[in-house]
């Protein structure tokens, strides 16, 4: 049996979600439900807010730019995923909305973009990652919303880290080649992964995260990914070793 219906449509609304309540559309909703998909007056789809859990609602068309959803039941609770933070150096227009797109569906907490010497985009479209995450979370069936915080340079984020949380940094240099037996050695408990920019930390911004007490390096394999890439490999093994696939 499917651990989630993905059958239905399903829509991410900002709005506490409970039985009887009403949730307006936005336009981009409506124009999407009504117009796009041309879903009729109690047609049925799943909504979630990244705190209530998910709820089964019914479409009402109030006009060609105006719709509710009348929310009826609960079908699963609210359930977070591992607490892993994600941190990288932003990349460019599509390959950016993949790693967001995927970093989001493998469950992450929190996504944070990292200034750093070699970083190609310095700047950050918010909004336009925000909505790639909520529309990867509305197509993946994922309950919590990752956040998205603001662009900050690599020295402040090590400035101000909290050392109860271990940073793990993707390093081809690391001393263990192997990634799982790495993080073996990493104690269970709130976890970072830092991803560097397309030509790598430079000589001082290495030497600096290494320097930390609260890093750990991690080796990728013999092969140089991509960033985008990199993040899906480093996500996929720390969450099979310190997070939720264990």
């Amino acid at each position: 049996m499917a651990i989630h219906d993905f059958t239905s449509q399903r829509v991410y609304v900002d709005a506490p979600l409970s039985a009887g309540a009403g949730v307006a559309c936005t336009p981009e909703q409506v124009n999407y439900l009504v117009n796009v998909l041309r879903m009729k007056a109690g047609a049925a789809l799943l909504v979630f807010n990244g705190r209530d859990g998910e709820w089964r609602a019914v479409l009402e068309p109030v006009s060609k730019k105006a719709a509710v959803l009348w929310i009826e039941a609960q079908t699963r609770a609210q359930s977070d995923g591992p607490d892993v933070e994600y941190l990288f150096a932003p990349l460019k227009h599509a390959r950016l909305d993949y790693m967001v797109q995927k970093a989001t569906e493998m469950g992450v907490k929190r996504l944070r973009p990292v200034l750093t010497r070699r970083t190609i985009a310095e700047r950050v479209n918010l909004e336009r990652m925000r909505a790639n995450v909520i529309e990867a979370a509305e197509q993946c069936g994922i309950l919590r919303v990752p956040e998205v915080a603001e662009p900050q340079k690599l020295g402040a984020v090590l400035d101000a880290w909290d050392a109860a949380r271990t940073l793990i940094f993707c390093d081809e240099g690391a001393e263990i080649a192997n990634p799982v037996a790495a993080l073996r050695e990493v104690a269970i408990g709130p976890v970072a992964v830092l991803i560097g920019p397309e030509g790598g930390f430079s000589d001082e911004e290495r030497d600096l995260i290494r320097g930390k007490a609260f890093t750990r390096p991690l080796s990728l394999g013999p092969r140089i990914l991509r960033a985008d890439t990199a993040a899906v490999a480093a996500l996929a093994v720390v969450n099979a070793t310190l997070g939720d696939w264990t």
